[in-house]
């Protein structure tokens, strides 16, 4: 069976542009394969989010557990947060391992302090030197190369948003050097956004924050590829926009007994979605030719 890493490579050779949407369960992960999508991620931000943990205190189990139960129920390739590898180098490589293992076909490894401290949520750099940064990303990838060739390591820099662009595409363009494949950054502006792919050596995923407070840019699909992206992460899009219309439905229900956002033909249309995108068709028939058929015979036979 292909890796998905392998397929992950092929859509980069090919230029695909991988608008990702960033999941934390295996619904969402076959409901994005299941609209096109080439490809999906699981960040930090979703995984903390979804479980109530928050991203600063997961543990490494934590977010590769719920990426391999993805991973092993969709056919596109699944990109993983890897937080700042959960240590010094020999740490980061046990970590692309591990996602190795879990069957993801990338992740990102970023120049944040760890552990991580849950200011990270309120913009604050805590970075580590740019020394040690590219020590991490350099044996990151001397462990794809022995474990995975195809498995895409990404250098992740959160400098930009504290140092500027010049601090940030240095340390990308010193992880490039010790083969980094692509690169991730957090331009503060929409100069910064265009200017990012023109001055790092590798090519550039973008991270939409939809609700940021930074005021970072929101970007389009067609913007992002004409300035020379080669990928989005949609990083709030699914756990944002679920939380949103689900504590309207809740609030309604609790406030006035019942719900009148979706009709029931609404409600009938999503339990088959739901029932065909977790392949119920195929138990159906598998129990019909088995446990059924012979409950059939017993019956007729008696």
């Amino acid at each position: 069976m292909e890796r998905q890493s392998t397929r992950l490579r092929a859509l980069l050779r090919a230029k695909t542009f991988l608008h990702m949407p960033s999941v934390y369960d295996v619904i969402g992960g076959r409901l994005v394969e299941s609209l096109g999508f080439e490809a999906v991620y699981i960040g930090g931000y979703v995984t903390g989010g979804s479980t109530a943990i928050t991203e600063p205190l997961l543990t490494m189990n934590e977010q590769i557990d719920p990426a391999r139960a993805i991973a092993e129920n969709i056919n596109i390739p699944l990109i993983a947060d890897g937080g700042a590898g959960w240590g010094e180098p020999i740490h980061t490589m046990r970590t692309v391992r591990e996602f190795i293992r879990a069957g993801v076909a990338g992740v990102h490894i970023e120049d944040a302090l760890y552990p991580k401290r849950a200011h990270y949520h309120k913009y604050v750099v805590h970075g580590i030197s740019v020394e040690e940064f590219v020590e991490k990303i350099e044996y990151s990838c001397k462990e794809r190369d022995r474990s995975d060739p195809d498995f895409v390591v990404i250098a992740r820099t959160d400098t930009c948003r504290a140092l500027g662009l010049e601090e940030a595409s240095m340390r990308l363009n010193r992880a490039a050097d010790v083969g980094a494949d692509l690169g991730l950054l957090f331009p503060r502006t929409r100069e910064e956004a265009e200017e990012a792919p023109k001055v790092c050596k590798l090519p550039l995923v973008y991270v939409q924050s939809r609700g940021n407070r930074d005021g970072r840019p929101i970007l389009s699909r067609q913007d992002l590829e004409q300035m020379g992206y080669i990928g989005c992460i949609e990083a709030q899009a699914v756990l944002c926009t679920a939380f949103h219309f689900l504590k309207k439905a809740l609030t309604e229900l609790r406030t006035t007994g019942d719900y009148t956002g979706m009709s029931n033909a609404d409600y009938v249309a999503s339990r088959q979605q739901v029932e065909d995108i977790i392949g119920l068709d195929e138990y159906y028939e598998i129990e019909a030719k088995t446990v059924e058929a012979r409950q059939a015979r017993d019956k007729s036979s008696s």
